[in-house]
């Protein structure tokens, strides 16, 4: 056999479905609490998007750059606090790490929710008031999406002094040690996954709170269903969108720093697009425009993956989500719970 051939037949034999059905049950509940602690950011930034699209029925591909911008924005508010990436987890007490943490994740909020609202401010809104279709915002969606990119990976670097940005990816720095505070059927529950895990479903029904139980609420309510009729019964249009934007983006940099903790990696130019992608999926699964369907559609998703990746193999874990993704559609196309923004009740 030529050397071409045997080097195809290695890829296939390499990329083949293993069906490790006996793996996912032996592993089972240690693949469901990562699949639930990668989910749960996954749905963290999938409310953006769903409120987005509630309120102006616009799919805001530039919502994982957003993303992005909160792992630069964190990790610049670390090293404002005087840490330096080294590799090493430093030890500061639990106090001090909690305090450093807050700290960080409030930088990655502001960063990514001025972000977002900029993102609205010079892109979106001309648009609107152009009285552009739908495609048009499609296509500029994706455009900021490639400028925002193409801003931390050319101009940051020289903004910065080269100590930000640029081609190669930042090192995280590590405040948290992963250790085990206990076992649920064998498997270990670590102090990073409780804090992912409690942290987004605290933030994601906080924000749920907000939209079904203040008055802000049901201005963004009202928008989303007719905002002809809510701007005559005198409710500011352009501020509901400006403060979705802003909810969504300070979402997206909280979850910035949870996924810094889980996935310690670097932080690079590029790092939101394929998490931004799987929780759009996301959204979509739940139900987009359903802020309880971007929680469950995230912690679906994370499941599907987790349990994905053991049973048909590791270079099938992405593939398996949108293969859940397009199944459910086909069944419900309105996602698993369907109701949108604007018909939800106070």
């Amino acid at each position: 056999m030529s050397a071409p051939a045997l080097a195809d037949v290695t890829l296939l034999a390499s990329s083949s479905i293993e069906f490790n059905v006996s793996g996912v049950v032996d592993q089972f509940w240690r693949l469901t609490v990562e699949g639930l602690t990668y989910g749960s950011i996954y749905a963290l930034v999938a409310v953006g998007y769903t409120l987005v699209y509630g309120v102006l029925r616009l799919i805001n591909f530039a919502h994982s750059e957003v993303f992005m911008l909160g792992m630069f924005g964190q990790l610049v508010g670390l090293m404002v606090f005087g840490f330096a990436a080294s590799g090493d987890v430093y030890s500061q007490g639990v106090g001090l790490t909690v305090i450093y943490l807050a700290g960080a994740m409030v930088f990655g909020m502001l960063v990514s929710g001025a972000a977002a609202v900029g993102l609205e401010r010079v892109a979106y809104r001309p648009l609107r008031k152009r009285g552009a279709k739908p495609l048009i915002f499609l296509i500029t969606a994706i455009g900021m999406s490639f400028v925002l990119q193409e801003f931390v990976h050319y101009l940051l670097p020289k903004l910065s002094g080269n100590k930000l940005g640029g081609l190669n990816a930042q090192q995280p720095i590590l405040l948290v040690k992963p250790s085990e505070q206990f076992q649920i059927f064998g498997a270990s529950v670590t102090n990073i996954a409780l804090v992912i895990v409690l942290a987004a479903v605290a933030l994601a029904l906080t924000t749920e709170l907000l939209i079904n139980r203040t008055k802000f609420g049901r201005s963004i309510r009202a928008v989303a269903q007719d905002p002809d009729t809510a701007t005559l019964m005198g409710v500011s249009r352009e501020r509901v969108i400006m403060l979705t934007f802003l909810i969504g983006g300070v979402l997206a940099g909280a979850a910035a720093l949870l996924y810094t903790l889980k996935i310690p990696n670097g932080i690079i130019y590029n790092g939101g697009f394929i998490l931004g992608i799987k929780a759009f999926s996301a959204a979509v699964l739940g139900g987009i425009g359903n802020l309880r369907g971007a929680l469950l559609g995230g912690l679906l998703l994370g499941l599907a993956e987790d349990y994905g990746q053991i049973l048909f193999g590791t270079q099938w874990r992405d593939v398996v989500a949108f293969v859940v993704l397009v199944a459910v559609l086909m069944i419900r196309p309105t996602g698993i719970l369907g109701e949108s923004l604007g018909r939800a009740r106070a």
